[in-house]
């Protein structure tokens, strides 16, 4: 399976996310199905296309390591903005750090297949 397919189908994993909700990189990987792909969901979703993908924008700052923490350098730009939008959706950030237990996506597994295939 080449890359760009590999990306576009974590790009509407993430597009499924719900506002004020997160998901981790392995949840969104499994989800996409490609398990034990974490890093690979990590790495997609720095080449999200500025005009997002089939016309709809990708929430590239809903997903987080499966600690809740941000993956960026506390303090960077790219921190800054992932902590303000989430926070801007009612996801509390404290430190590095939001509750995924609080704020964690739990998908029905039904509707997630039903969405993909659309």
């Amino acid at each position: 399976m080449s890359n760009n397919l590999q990306y576009e189908k974590i790009w509407k994993v993430v597009q499924l996310i719900p506002q004020g909700k997160v998901a981790s990189y392995g949840q969104v990987a499994d989800l996409a199905g490609l398990p034990g792909r974490a890093r690979l969901a990590g790495k997609c979703l720095g080449y999200v296309p500025k005009d997002g993908v089939n016309g709809k924008p990708v929430p590239w700052f809903r997903v987080l390591r499966s600690s809740g923490q941000l993956a960026f350098p506390l303090g960077s730009e790219t921190f800054e903005r992932q902590r303000a939008l989430l926070m801007d959706e009612g996801v509390f950030v404290k430190g590095k750090s939001t509750s995924i237990k609080k704020y964690g996506w739990k998908p029905d597994l039904g509707e997630i297949l039903f969405l993909l295939e659309n």
